[in-house]
Formats: C-alpha cells, structure tokens, sequence
C-alpha cells in the first residue's frame, strides 16, 4: 500500500469519513464472528460433526489469509472506497446465502464470500487512516481501529443468539444481511480516499515492481518478526470467539446459551478497554514490544493450563478469568503492524501489513482444524455432543503453536537488532558542526 503524508483535512470531514470507514470495519467483524455463536445450531441444521464444522471457519480464514497481500496491490490502484464497496457487497452476500442454505457445500460458499469481502476491510480502513490523519496519530488510531472493530462482536454474541432463537436460522441470518447493505449505502455516502478535491488514479505498478516490494518486505527481519508476534498473540482469542469458545462453554462447561453469549460479550469489553492500554505501552517503550508480546503469551497459556488441568467443569470464575486474558489477545496481535510500519518504507507499507496479517489467521486456521478433528476423536462413539475431557484434549493443541511462535519471536527479535546494529555501524559520521 503505497502512502504518502496526507493534507491536513478538517477535522469534522476527517471524523466523518473514518468513523464510517470504521463502522463498516465493525459489521466485517460482526459477519466474521457469527458463526462463533451460531456453531451449535449451525451443526443441527446442516446434519455435520465438529471436523466438517471447522470447514467453515478454515474457509473463511483460509481466504481472508490468501487474500491480504493481493489486497493490498489492490488499494493502491483502487483505493479503500472501491475496496470497502466490494467488501461489503460480498459480505452481504455471503450472509444472504447462509441464511438460505441447507446443503453444505453452499454453506461453506457463504462463508467464503465473507472471507472474502472481510480481507479487504480492515487493511482499507488503515489506508484511510494513513490520507486523512497526521502521520503522529497513525500508531493511537490503527490501535483504536482493531479495538472498535471489537464491537462487532459484541452484536454477533448476545443480540443475535437471541434472534437467531427468536426468529429462527433464516430470519437472523436476512438481518445480518440486510444490515450489511445499509452499512454499504454509508460507506457510499460519505466515504472518500483522500482529502484531495481531486486526486488522481494511483498507476498501477508492474508485476516486477509488486514482486520487488514483496521480496524486500519479506527481507526485512523487522517484517518478519511482526508476523509471529501477530501468529503467537492472536489464535487462542481469534479461535475462541470464532468458532470453538461458545461451543466449549456450552456442551464442555454446561453454560446455557444466553451465559455463552455473555460471556464472550465481556470478552469485547475488555478488549475495547486493553486495546489504548497496549498502544501507549508500545508507544512509550517501542523497544520492549517483544516483552509485550511475550508476557501476553504467557498469560495465554498459564490461564488455559488451569482451565485445562481443573478436576471437573471449572468454577465461573476461572473462566471469566480466561475470557479477560484472551481479550487481551486481539490488541496484542496489533504490535505485529507496529512492527511493519517501524521497520519498512512508506512505500512497502501495504505489503509489509499483509505479510503481517497472514500470520495469526495462519495460526487460528491450524487450530481450528485440529481443535475439531481431536473433538471428533475423543468423542465416544454414538454420542452426540463432545464430553468435556475431548475439549481438553483439542485445546490442548494451542501448546504447540504457543512454542513455535514464541521461538520464531525470539529468533525474528535477534535478527532485527543484528540488522539496526550493522546498519547503524555502516551509517556515515555526521561531518563536525561548522565543517
């Protein structure tokens, strides 16, 4: 994504334009979240056990992931305006054609066109952010825009559980889609690339310049580095509110629906008040954002092993416990872009925060591959729902993913400080004052 310093706009035209920008930043969050807390039902309707009900998510994520890098070529010849557009339109019509299904294959569809349309959202919303704002409120407001995008979650949790047991499959999932398409309309309305009157149509680079973006922000050991920060941070959360968390508390932890939902309610609460806690961590000490990272992993796996290793269905509790330090998660995976932005030229920006962008959802489509395959095999035969002692076993998987990334952070760390220490060395002495 190629940027370049933005006018200073008026502040109300400014707020205007992202504050819509953002709003369809939340409604791609809550497309992509709605199969979190509609899993249980979704299983009963289209007659699959947990290993076909993971293809949902793998295809949502799985083209998400595929498609952050060509989106980025994309908005530097289209703009976020047209990106946004497009999103939205396939999100609606991802929702429109999940809530018509009852063959699997056009389920799955459904969710790939949601992918779809999701993967050129958020990465949009930064570009808007880059053009509209002094380049000083750039951290704060990527920071602000990952923790907002939050709420659709929440809409996705407790609001459209009890629709969806109101109303039924169709109505709830019509809804979804009917909001997406007013969500589009704003964005038609009020959103525009630039503070520019008029601003001239980005030339399209040549494959040989794209390629030569990518190698050279691949290249760069700062890039990489923010791709396993954002791989070790963001699975468990991502995971958990997605897809296997409200199945977890339901048929593993005995919670009824609405408590499920709740819960992973609060789990976007705390996410929305921990998202500006890590940017001024990360902004007043940019050169302990590993410690960061690392410290949230640690949480991560400390509070699941308890969960994990508690005799019998764990206390109320615990398992608030749990939900408050994955919410912690998200905004933890935001230092990955804190890290593209530091160590690329604004010109490689686009590639760089793709690049970025794939590790996490790498990492959570792993997960809930294995999660449903282990719920699939622990579970005894005949029975219908997974025991508690099979979700031990599928999360126990996270355990793995925890150790490579964390070592590939170490790894990525040193080699990013061996690379400022030898350009640092090679750097010309500033000639003497008056010389």
């Amino acid at each position: 994504m190629s940027a370049v310093a933005p006018t200073v706009a008026p502040r109300r035209s400014a707020a205007l334009v992202y504050a819509v920008a953002v709003t369809a930043y939340v409604t791609a969050v809550f497309h992509r979240s709605s199969l979190g807390v509609t899993g249980v039902d979704a299983a009963d309707r289209f007659h699959i056990n947990a290993a076909a009900l993971a293809t949902f998510s793998v295809a949502q994520l799985a083209v998400y992931a595929a498609m952050q890098v060509p989106v980025g070529v994309l908005l530097d010849r289209f703009g976020s305006r047209r990106l946004l557009l497009a999103g939205g339109a396939l999100m609606a019509a991802g929702q429109l054609c999940f809530a018509l299904a009852t063959d699997v294959r056009l389920a799955v569809a459904a969710r790939v066109l949601v992918g779809l349309g999701d993967a050129m959202t958020f990465i949009s919303v930064l570009r808007i952010v880059a053009f509209w704002f002094p380049g000083r409120r750039n951290p704060l407001l990527v920071q602000l825009t990952g923790t907002v995008g939050q709420l659709g979650a929440v809409l996705g949790a407790v609001p459209l559980v009890a629709l969806l047991h109101h109303v039924g499959w169709t109505p709830a999932f019509l809804t979804s889609a009917a909001l997406g398409a007013t969500v589009l309309l704003l964005v038609l309305v009020a959103v525009r690339d630039t503070p520019h009157a008029a601003h001239p149509a980005a030339v399209a680079a040549d494959l040989a310049t794209i390629r030569r973006q990518l190698v050279d922000s691949w290249a760069q050991p700062g890039t990489r580095l923010g791709l396993w920060a954002h791989f070790v941070t963001q699975f468990s959360g991502s995971v958990f509110a997605l897809l296997w968390g409200y199945p977890f508390l339901v048929q593993g932890q005995g919670f009824t629906p609405t408590a499920a939902a709740s819960l992973l309610t609060l789990m976007t609460v705390v996410t929305l008040i921990c998202g500006p806690v890590i940017a001024h961590l990360c902004a007043r000490h940019p050169f302990h954002r590993s410690v960061v990272v690392f410290a949230i992993t640690a949480a991560t796996a400390a509070v699941w092993a308890v969960v994990l290793a508690w005799p019998g269905r764990a206390p109320h509790w615990l398992l608030v416990a749990l939900v408050v330090v994955l919410a912690v998660n998200g905004p933890g995976s935001m230092i990955g872009f804190d890290y593209a932005r530091t160590f690329n030229p604004m010109h490689r920006i686009g590639s760089a925060t793709g690049i970025v962008n794939v590790g996490g959802f790498v990492a959570s489509i792993l997960l809930i591959l294995a999660v449903g395959v282990v719920l699939d095999l622990a579970t005894p035969a005949g029975r219908g729902t997974p025991p508690l002692d099979a979700f031990r076993w599928a999360f126990a998987v996270q355990y793995l993913l925890w150790g490579l990334g964390a070592v590939q952070v170490l790894r990525y760390r040193n080699a990013t400080r061996r690379r400022q220490a030898a350009e640092r060395t090679a750097a010309p002495v500033p000639a003497p004052a008056g010389a």
